[in-house]
């Protein structure tokens, strides 16, 4: 250790002991991060995101242990994103109440660099205000907060040295960047304002350099099946793809599916994707209020509502419907026989009912008369299922009819035979009290 300079000493120091404010990762954390490593095929993967995930537990119970009372976000937080772990070798866009911070993740094997994706140091979308040093001692299911750095003075130091990245998309920096007292990394999210730490904006043209290498990507990006994104593609094409979440997506279900697909294949819903994404689509949300947007007005034009509409027919012609329907079930109408139709209303239901009736001429029953009725719909829709049709005369209740919900009846129908000086009371019931009753219905041939 002797030969270690004054400045690096303090440093190197720290990172040998296992400080008492070390964070405990509880067995649920582990299994979490177990979880999360499973989801990447890639085997050569899966540890770092086992530990990144136990960083950022640790990282969560060491800002609850400090009292601190910030909002964690992890909605957009890239190891909890299978498709994002996948590509992207450090924890990004953890937001800690306005902060956007990312976790540099390091193994218990000390050494004196740190690498840090050139993801998360050039492509605005993952830059974060502070980058935070998280050591994982796994085998002792612990990790130590050890320092953190902001994005600004990463940038001095950066052109201070000409730091540039490897072929693998890393900046190789020196652990001395880092403030090693983590505490104060909660005096500035408490006391400074994310607008002091200037972050680069997220460029207006990614879907307009996006469309300019289509034609590449669509060739090349199958080759992700088997290869690592820094082997198939330049930094300039893997800007163009990491910035897009659906080809984040993609390139992730591309490498778990089982099935072995064509090139063919793949290139084709490739093209469909940059479709999706280059292409502006159109908003038929508007629709619902009877407009076009800009985009569809050129080429669409809006239908009338294009709910179901009732089959209008008139009252005549609908129970010329249901005549030949009962008819056809054995029920004769005989030609002489008149009726007529009421439309009622039942709790905001819509109904109409038919009443026929003729005399019986037969010798057995020379003064009788009958009485036919019919309940349903005014375009012959499915009755609710509760709908009753009741008649009752002076000996009590003659018929209940009732909608049978598995047959779906678009009406109800009952007919009644009696003698010229009897009177049949009609009631519809929709239950629960909500019923009608018609005035009586009486048999009267006299002028």
């Amino acid at each position: 250790m002797n030969n270690l300079s004054t400045e690096v000493l303090p440093m190197s120091l720290e990172f040998q002991q296992l400080p008492p404010e070390a964070v405990s990762l509880s067995r649920s954390q582990i299994i979490r991060a177990v979880e999360l490593s499973d989801e990447i095929k890639d085997e050569s993967k899966q540890w770092q995101i086992y530990l990144n995930a136990l960083s950022l537990s640790a990282f969560e119970t060491w800002l609850e242990s400090r009292g601190s009372s910030f909002n964690i976000n992890l909605s957009e937080c890239t190891v909890l994103q299978s498709a994002s772990a996948n590509l992207i070798p450090n924890v990004a866009n953890l937001k800690i109440g306005e902060y956007k911070i990312c976790i540099i993740t390091m193994g218990s094997f000390i050494d004196e660099q740190v690498d840090i994706s050139r993801i998360v140091v050039d492509l605005p979308e993952y830059i974060p205000h502070f980058y935070v040093l998280v050591e994982v001692i796994e085998e002792e299911e612990k990790a130590v907060i050890q320092g953190f750095l902001s994005y600004q003075e990463f940038l001095i130091k950066q052109q201070n040295v000409n730091l540039i990245p490897d072929s693998d998309w890393n900046y190789e920096i020196p652990l001395t960047w880092f403030c090693n007292e983590p505490d104060r990394l909660l005096l500035y999210l408490n006391c400074l304002v994310p607008e002091a730490i200037s972050l680069p904006a997220i460029p207006t043209n990614r879907i307009e350099n996006l469309e300019l290498t289509k034609e590449q990507l669509i060739k090349i990006l199958p080759q992700l099946q088997t290869n690592e994104t820094c082997q198939v593609l330049t930094w300039e094409q893997a800007t163009a793809v990491l910035t897009s979440p659906e080809l984040v997506d993609w390139i992730y279900k591309l490498q778990i599916q089982s099935e072995i697909l064509s090139i063919t294949s793949i290139e084709k819903h490739l093209s469909d994707i940059f479709k999706l994404i280059t292409q502006p689509a159109i908003n038929v949300g508007r629709w619902l209020w009877d407009e076009l947007d800009t985009l569809a007005e050129q080429t669409w034009n809006l239908l009338p509502n294009i709910a179901p509409q009732p089959v209008m027919r008139t009252p005549v012609e609908e129970f010329t419907v249901i005549s030949s329907q009962l008819q056809q079930r054995g029920l004769e109408i005989p030609v002489q026989a008149r009726g007529a139709y009421q439309d009622l209303s039942l709790a905001g239901v819509p109904l109409r009912l038919y009443a026929v009736t003729w005399h019986l001429l037969s010798e057995a029953e020379p003064n009788s008369w009958t009485l036919l009725l019919i309940l349903g719909t005014p375009a012959l829709e499915t009755l609710p299922p509760n709908l009753k049709l009741r008649v009752s005369d002076q000996t009590g209740i003659l018929v209940e009819q009732e909608v049978n919900p598995e047959l779906g009846n678009s009406y109800l129908f009952t007919r009644v035979v009696g003698n010229f000086d009897e009177k049949f009371l009609v009631s519809v019931n929709l239950g629960d009290g909500v019923e009608i009753t018609l005035p009586s219905f009486a048999f009267d041939m006299s002028r």
